[in-house]
């Protein structure tokens, strides 16, 4: 049953990784949401913003300035700390690998190998964390800022919507904090 529930979580928290690490890399966190004709799709990430045209698929990005320009402080602050859940759940998938049962490394001292999952279970909890306030911070600020264009009145002819990459987030913080409970909690 224990290496049942390592295998689980592993394969798990593999997948909720490769989620996070694509949000954190991807161009989509916001897109135009306007339900009119558009001749272009636009979207907007953490490094560039890109446009999409509908008709012939030609698609343009303009990375933004300097990592170390002023920035909007959703971008900065999603940014450090998506890629600080990154850092943390590729820390956590690598003690977790030297953990499982079915590696021989420390095959002589399960005790040691069980406090290394459940190790990876508190980093990846960490790392769910982060990455789960990063798209979240993003995503309410996005909401946010649509909210007070709409109270105003103000239409500046596009306004923009939740993108993929922002979900993509939230779903691998999700699985990462799942898998962290399924090692931390389950395993003993």
């Amino acid at each position: 049953m224990g290496a049942a529930l390592q295998v689980t979580a592993f394969g798990l928290a593999l997948l909720s990784t490769l989620f996070l690490l694509l949000a954190t890399c991807t161009d989509c966190w916001m897109v135009n949401a306007d339900d009119s004709l558009e001749v272009s799709h636009k979207c907007r990430g953490l490094w560039r913003e890109c446009v999409t045209n509908m008709q012939d698929g030609v698609r343009t990005c303009d990375q933004y300035d300097s990592i170390l320009a002023d920035h909007p402080v959703k971008i900065v602050v999603t940014r450090t700390l998506m890629i600080t859940a990154d850092l943390l759940a590729g820390l956590a998938l690598a003690t977790l690998i030297l953990g499982l049962d079915c590696i021989t490394f420390l095959k002589e001292d399960p005790c040691v190998k069980l406090k290394m999952c459940y190790g990876a279970g508190v980093i990846l909890g960490a790392g769910s964390i982060l990455g789960l306030i990063g798209s979240m911070w993003y995503a309410v600020d996005v909401y946010v800022e649509r909210a007070m264009l709409v109270s105003h009145n103000i239409f500046l002819g596009v306004h923009y919507d939740f993108g993929w990459s922002c979900w993509l987030g939230m779903a691998g913080s999700t699985g990462c904090f799942v898998a962290s409970v399924l090692l931390t909690c389950c395993l003993y």
